[in-house]
């Protein structure tokens, strides 16, 4: 499958880094030449500098025979414009755009993208969930299509996989972990990150796989 995602800011980043790692083919446009320069030192030959709304920049890219594109920058305005000429130029199957602000997701869905991603609405659902983190995982994003979710937890001292590394760890299958938080720095795993009590894991994961995850990282 092949993804193109335009935006490299955090959430177009982790998005392109987890992909990369489940061994997806990726690639990030992003226009600001100081964002293209830093997180090139991670993904290397899969960004592309350029605005991703313009539709040679996008031409460029590959988009004809991109599987999804995902728009994923700060501007909504932005996000439609690439959504709607992925769709109708380059008729990308499945286009997936980020809204910032939440009163604009009932015009993205009018306007047809398939799966608008509203952070606002997010955090009001964890809230209304009034989830209990200590023992249970929390739901950030489920992608019905495709019967994957990203979820969130924070790794108990009663979790197996305490003081171990990545690289010792069997994960269930189809799940890798994107981002750990710990105290006030995100880690972005490798092999040799070491899991530590109080670490919040931030993985995506097959639907099937998430009671072996939990017991994983709460230990229950």
């Amino acid at each position: 499958m092949y993804v193109i995602v335009v935006g490299g800011g955090k959430v177009g980043y982790y998005l392109a880094w987890t992909l990369v790692e489940m061994d997806y083919e990726v690639l990030v446009i992003e226009r600001d030449a100081e964002t293209v320069e830093r997180i090139s030192d991670r993904l290397g030959a899969l960004v592309m500098e350029g605005d991703g709304a313009e539709a040679s920049v996008l031409a460029a890219a590959g988009a004809s025979r991109a599987d999804v594109v995902v728009a994923s920058t700060g501007d909504d305005e932005d996000n439609l414009i690439v959504c709607q000429v992925a769709k109708r130029k380059f008729q990308v199957e499945r286009v997936i755009a980020r809204v910032n602000n939440p009163k604009n997701e009932l015009l993205f869905k009018k306007l047809g993208i398939d799966t608008t991603v509203s952070q606002t609405n997010v955090l009001l659902h964890l809230i209304e969930q009034r989830i209990a983190a200590e023992d249970r995982l929390t739901h950030l994003l489920t992608l019905r299509h495709d019967a994957i979710e990203i979820v969130e937890a924070r790794v108990t001292d009663a979790s197996p996989v305490v003081g171990r590394t990545l690289a010792e760890i069997t994960l269930p299958p189809e799940c890798v972990f994107s981002a750990i938080t710990r105290g006030e720095h995100v880690v972005v795993p490798t092999g040799q990150t070491r899991i530590e009590a109080g670490d919040e894991v931030i993985a995506v994961t097959r639907t099937e796989s998430e009671p072996e995850l939990r017991r994983l990282l709460v230990g229950v």
